[in-house]
């Protein structure tokens, strides 16, 4: 999974994918993330399902192996709604529509700034740190999506956050989040149990 200003360091070593970054290196530099579909097992080596919404990203490093595989670093750009796909290549491309997040106002920004606050109060009482989130000088939005990036959650719910409209609605779902889950650490046998 990738998020809007967050890096995403890569290994890339099967062929087709080879090929696609050669193309990205020749063209914009750009790679579409997209998150496989439950079942994509079946179907790995051809064009399995994936969900409609992704991230694309620069190559900002890349480092050619002498056996054609690639180190790469991309840096999460915008989110984007797969339209259509081209089969014209070994490796997927798509027309995309960029979805990008709207303006926000002074009570946007407020909101944002204090779901950032919660968060890393989330962070610190769990006792991580915030080395892998915060750097200085970084934004309210790009901590948000670094916090969805990097805390080990589920890939379905990296995909549901990275599918949310507006930063404001992101950061408060993943406020939400990581309460839960801080939650069902806290409960007795992990929160498997409900009353009845």
């Amino acid at each position: 999974m990738l998020f809007p200003g967050v890096f995403l360091p890569l290994h890339v070593f099967e062929p087709r994918y080879r090929e696609m970054v050669a193309d990205a290196l020749q063209g914009d530099r750009l790679i579409g993330m997209t998150l496989l579909q439950p079942g994509w097992q079946a179907d790995y080596e051809g064009r399995p399902p994936v969900y409609p919404i992704g991230c694309s990203g620069v190559v900002t490093h890349v480092e050619l192996l002498s056996d054609g595989r690639y180190n790469l670093v991309l840096r999460g750009l915008d989110r984007f709604r797969i339209v259509a796909e081209d089969h014209t290549r070994s490796y997927r491309r798509a027309h995309v529509e960029l979805l990008r997040d709207p303006p926000l106002d002074q009570a946007g920004r407020r909101e944002l700034y204090h779901c950032r606050q919660r968060l890393e109060s989330l962070i610190d009482a769990k006792g991580t740190g915030h080395a892998s989130y915060r750097q200085p000088g970084m934004t309210d939005t790009d901590y948000v999506h670094a916090v969805a990036q990097y805390m080990e959650l589920e890939p379905l719910e990296k995909q549901a956050l990275l599918a949310i409209d507006t930063i404001t609605c992101r950061a408060e779902s993943l406020v939400d989040l990581v309460e839960m889950r801080q939650w069902m650490a806290r409960a007795p046998h992990g929160g498997s149990r409900l009353a009845h």
